[in-house]
């Protein structure tokens, strides 16, 4: 029976735990396509577009239909049994705290794990309620053995074992690719014949993330037939690259075929017998883009430090100073333009300075020639304006320039040249190979980063609804019904279409140098973590696995300082704080309403 005079109760979940799936999308999604927007591969709008798609599918079609609520890792469950309500209550909390931590730290663009946010709200909410007494410090399972899945230990522990696990996988892929592609001679070449194997590699592992961790659905194989079942199916994955891929890699890298269609790659082989390649047309650009493109190496930043050197030395000459301020002072006496006026306006009219980039009102890059552009002429209700403003609202959050996002002078950011020039530039042609890997591992995660990371948000709203509807705690598991997923599904989604921006400005290059070979060891390290902690039963968060990860490539640049420990430090801070902050508000919560005083 439905406790209708706690329906104030479940409203106010309802709204905070909207809040809160809207979070994890904003402040989580991120993690699996940072370093394929910051490498590159591809665009910002066009990440959080399949993000919005991946995480919603995964979340509704293979999310948890008897997912676990949280409630029963680190609070005693039983002492809840007599009074339902009191649970109920304390989901409401926890939610509360888990939503408006997360709700700061993407504010302040601070990635932290969502698990461990709701985590701490649910601790946070048991001793508010029941004191010390009532957490479960440490899980044991039933022969007496302790369960790391269990417990508030789990919280420290991901701390080292995800970076850790991710970061060493990561390293290994790069250096892999590194020693034996990128510096080879003819490293394209030996690309085109690798790619294949990496392919394969990273269908196993995609279907071992499945299997072992893509959500509630039955797989009726034995042991002894799962391994099998993954090879086999990495294996025909990458012999339909081959097939279909490679040979459309060689026209478009090594013919540098321009006429040839994305979609042609489904001819296959037969893409071989194509004749020579006329000469293309003289505005043609080529698919192969700079993947370093504002990124200068070693002896760039050397030759363009010492050309600021040599101008701030010519000005400091005092006759030098004196020519260019008659010039100066000339210049805008014939052009109108006071020499009050600000710099950018004073400035003579170069090519360079017509590419100024664009802020919207909060101060943020927004791509030239986006899809909201400048607000027309007229009042709030002319048409054109009107259209202005709905473009705003749908398209706020992904017409972004991220990549001037990350070259934001900050107190985090450091001296981002001199740490991006520390890294190697590898052969552009080569970097495309794996864009189309980089990708796939892209959207692998997002999807099961979709139906997993759902039951941060609807596992404790399944235990408000339950209790509410019912009047009862039924078990440790609550049955989330389609609508609840499909209700955190869309929060996630809108999170990460409307506030992604936030954490995607604090990830990838800020951090070290980015190209898509090395986002794809980064993302194929994370995936390998997860795969691993998932199959050892080890508690670790994608935020970690994403973090170390990066760090584990950038140490294969063969120098510490290819790494802005700054942000890496900020990031860590992050994980060290959610379980305490969330925890304390929370805790608060539900003390001061569960002991308030009352008329009674």
């Amino acid at each position: 029976m439905a406790l209708h005079k706690y329906d104030y109760l479940f409203a106010i979940g309802t709204i905070f735990a909207f809040l809160d799936a809207w979070n994890i999308g904003a402040n989580d999604v991120a993690n699996s396509w940072a370093s394929s927007v910051s490498s590159r591969s591809l665009t910002y709008i066009q990440a959080m577009s399949g993000a919005a798609i991946l995480e919603f599918v995964g979340a509704v079609g293979v999310g948890g239909r008897v997912a676990d609520t949280i409630r029963t890792k680190v609070v005693d469950i039983g002492a809840f049994e007599q009074a339902p309500a009191l649970l109920m209550l304390g989901m409401v909390c926890a939610v509360i705290a888990s939503s408006l931590y997360l709700t700061l730290a993407t504010r302040i663009g601070m990635p932290v794990s969502t698990t461990h946010s709701i985590l701490g709200g649910v601790l946070g909410m048991g001793f508010g309620a029941l004191g010390p007494s009532g957490i479960v410090w440490v899980g044991y399972k039933d022969d007496g053995s302790v369960d790391i899945k269990a417990g508030v230990i789990q919280v420290f522990l991901a701390w080292i074992i995800a970076p850790l696990l991710a970061g060493t996988a990561g390293a290994i892929i790069f250096s892999i690719t590194k020693y034996g592609i990128m510096l080879r001679s003819n490293p394209t070449m030996k690309g085109l014949i690798t790619i294949p194997l990496y392919f394969w590699l990273a269908g196993s592992l995609i279907t071992m993330l499945l299997l072992w961790k893509g959500g509630d659905y039955e797989v009726h194989l034995t042991g002894a037939q799962i391994p099998g079942v993954i090879v086999a199916a990495g294996a025909g994955f990458g012999m339909l690259v081959g097939f279909f891929l490679i040979p459309y890699f060689y026209r478009v890298v090594i013919k540098e075929d321009w006429q040839i269609k994305w979609y042609e790659f489904i001819k296959g082989p037969m893409l071989l017998r194509r004749g020579e390649v006329p000469p293309p047309p003289a505005d043609y650009r080529g698919v192969v883009r700079d993947f370093y493109e504002g990124h200068l190496d070693r002896e760039e930043l050397e030759a363009e430090r010492a050309r600021q050197a040599a101008t701030v030395n010519s000005e400091n000459d005092v006759e030098a100073q004196h020519e260019k301020k008659t010039v100066v002072n000339r210049a805008t006496s014939d052009s109108g333009i006071s020499n009050d006026a600000p710099a950018h306006a004073r400035a003579p009219a170069t090519e360079a300075n017509d590419d100024v980039p664009e802020m919207n009102m909060y101060g943020k890059h927004i791509r030239k020639n986006g899809i909201i552009g400048p607000r027309p002429a007229g009042n709030l209700l002319a048409p054109g304006v009107m259209f202005w403003w709905l473009k705003w609202a749908l398209f706020r959050g992904v017409d972004i320039d991220i990549h001037r996002e990350q070259a934001k002078k900050g107190a985090l950011t450091g001296d981002l040249a001199e740490i991006h020039a520390r890294g190697d530039h590898f052969d552009n042609k080569t970097e495309y190979l794996y864009t189309f890997l980089q990708i796939l591992t892209a959207a692998s995660a997002s999807f099961v980063h979709g139906a997993n990371d759902v039951a941060n948000a609807v596992g404790p709203y399944a235990s408000i609804y339950q209790v509410w509807h019912t009047g009862e705690i039924t078990g440790k598991k609550s049955t989330v019904p389609v609508w609840i997923l499909a209700f955190g599904g869309i929060g996630i989604a809108i999170g990460a279409w409307t506030f992604g921006y936030r954490i995607m400005s604090n990830l990838g290059n800020k951090i070290t140098l980015m190209s898509p070979s090395r986002g794809f060891s980064m993302e194929l390290g994370s995936v390998i973590a997860v795969v691993v902690a998932t199959r050892l039963e080890l508690p670790v968060s994608t935020t970690q696995c994403i973090t170390g990860a990066i760090v584990g490539v950038g140490l294969c640049n063969g120098d510490w300082r290819a790494i802005n420990w700054r942000m890496v430090a900020w990031i860590y801070t992050g994980w060290i704080i959610t379980v305490p902050v969330a925890a304390v508000i929370s805790g608060c919560l539900m003390g001061a309403i569960t002991y308030a005083p009352n008329w009674s």
